[in-house]
């Protein structure tokens, strides 16, 4: 298998809606934060990535058709290369809804370590804080407005690299038909799956 759709975009601008909405568009399995949870050797690979060491991508990603979300945007110009023909989307919202739900889940997520925590979430979270925390915010995910500028920035480096014919900027919003246009596939007749709302993901933490 090789990756055919790409997604940029930071974890809480909709990736969990579209990897649903990829893998029941024929582009699954969808590889995102959820899929590395509890899976020792996606930890151990990323863990690898995060520490600067060479990566076997095809070996990551076997068995997948497409990725979005942390870790794999942490990478996204190594894929992009890597994987030439796939497409890219790049998922976005209103930056200070972004951050809002970012300082509701995942920072206090890294933040605030929890005894509870099995020996595999403790390894995913000492990955994703060094990709996410250190790597992308540098260390000052804290700071409201620094992390939108690291958003704004993001957004504004994929449209300046990757050629238009190949990226599609989407707010899942949107729904099933800026993305399917893209893709070069049929609407589907069902609702636009939307899952993962800041309620949902505080719901799923460790007590």
């Amino acid at each position: 298998m090789t990756l055919k759709v790409i997604g940029t975009g930071f974890g809480r601008t909709g990736t969990k809606s579209l990897k649903l909405a990829l893998e029941q568009l024929g582009f699954g399995p969808c590889h995102h934060m959820a899929e590395v949870r509890d899976n020792r050797t996606q930890i151990d690979w990323w863990l690898q990535a995060a520490n600067g060491e060479d990566m076997d991508w095809d070996r990551v990603f076997s068995g997948y058709h497409a990725c979005v979300d942390w870790p794999a945007a942490r990478f996204w110009r190594e894929l992009c290369d890597h994987y030439p023909s796939a497409r890219v989307i790049h998922t976005v919202r209103d930056v200070e809804q972004w951050v809002e739900s970012m300082h509701q889940t995942i920072y206090p997520r890294l933040r605030d370590s929890n005894h509870r925590d099995t020996p595999e979430e403790r390894d995913r979270l000492v990955m994703s804080y060094e990709l996410i925390m250190n790597q992308t915010f540098h260390g000052r995910l804290g700071d409201r407005d620094y992390a939108a500028e690291v958003f704004r920035a993001h957004t504004a480096e994929v449209r300046d690299t990757i050629p238009a014919e190949r990226l599609l900027v989407y707010d899942v919003r949107q729904g099933w038909e800026p993305l399917c246009e893209f893709l070069e596939v049929a609407v589907p007749a069902t609702p636009f799956p939307r899952v993962n709302s800041t309620n949902e993901y505080q719901g799923n933490l460790p007590q």
